[in-house]
């Protein structure tokens, strides 16, 4: 038992995290991001402070004042905000994206993880509380892939990983082994609704993870709100990598995916 630091972006999985992390008996003390955070999470947490984009002096005053020594960075958090939201920016932040040579996710994480192990406080891993929604290899609904889409699944896989190396996008939409949209800053749902209105349907989506994934953030997520943009595409199978991704609702996932005739595999 101890106490918990929850850096929260959009999203359930903070609130998921919450849960588990509290019935462990662990208190835990959230920082919440304003506009991004969902405003709920206070009901999940023990204490939930709020912060504007780039207040990250008064977030390192929050940690020693309450004496957190172990943060947690769970949520989405949308690539652009680290374009539009700069002259909000502290002196800390600035300093930090002043060093950065590029704006790419891990980049600027891994600056402010080492800032905050300079003051005594470790991000761990963050899957660390939450090993039950990390799916295995299988196929999880009703309906198998065809040869053909087995075979798109392959291809967009190789594809997935050599884009992931790049920290462009970790998602792929194939259809006959041809590339139909790639995800950059827009993320995986616009991607896939994207791809929707190129092609009539029938298309492949997959996600991987970077090919040396900090599993202390940006794990790839899946849950029923991708699949509902999936069938709003009238894509046909959904293939997520296997110990690299955080699925949660896994039984409304699957029986969705069912009733709309969808495959989910696990690669």
């Amino acid at each position: 038992m101890g106490r918990i630091g929850l850096v929260a972006g959009e999203g359930e999985l903070p609130m998921i995290f919450s849960r588990v992390a509290k019935g462990k008996g662990d208190t835990v003390i959230a920082f919440g991001l304003k506009g991004v955070t969902p405003p709920e999470l206070e009901k999940y947490v023990h204490k939930l402070h709020w912060l504007d984009w780039g207040s990250l002096e008064k977030a390192l005053f929050l940690l020693a004042a309450e004496r957190i020594k172990k943060v947690i960075m769970l949520g989405k958090l949308e690539k652009e905000v680290f374009f539009k939201n700069n002259k909000s920016l502290d002196n800390h932040a600035k300093k930090i994206l002043e060093k950065l040579r590029d704006k790419k996710d891990y980049s600027i994480f891994n600056e402010v993880t080492k800032l905050l192990g300079k003051v005594g406080v470790e991000v761990i891993d963050s899957t660390t509380y939450l090993n039950d929604l990390i799916p295995q290899k299988s196929t999880l609904t009703k309906r198998e892939p065809t040869k053909n889409e087995w075979e798109d699944i392959d291809y967009g896989r190789n594809l997935a990983k050599e884009l992931s190396k790049f920290d462009i996008g970790q998602t792929v939409a194939i259809k006959d082994k041809t590339v139909i949209a790639l995800e950059a800053m827009e993320g995986t749902d616009a991607t896939i609704l994207r791809a929707g209105n190129l092609v009539n349907g029938g298309f492949v989506v997959v996600k991987v993870s970077r090919p040396n994934q900090d599993m202390r953030f940006d794990v790839p997520l899946v849950g029923p709100d991708t699949l509902k943009w999936l069938i709003k595409a009238d894509g046909k199978v959904l293939a997520l990598e296997e110990k690299r991704t955080l699925l949660i609702d896994k039984e409304e996932l699957v029986k969705l995916a069912n009733e709309k005739k969808i495959s989910i595999v696990i690669i």
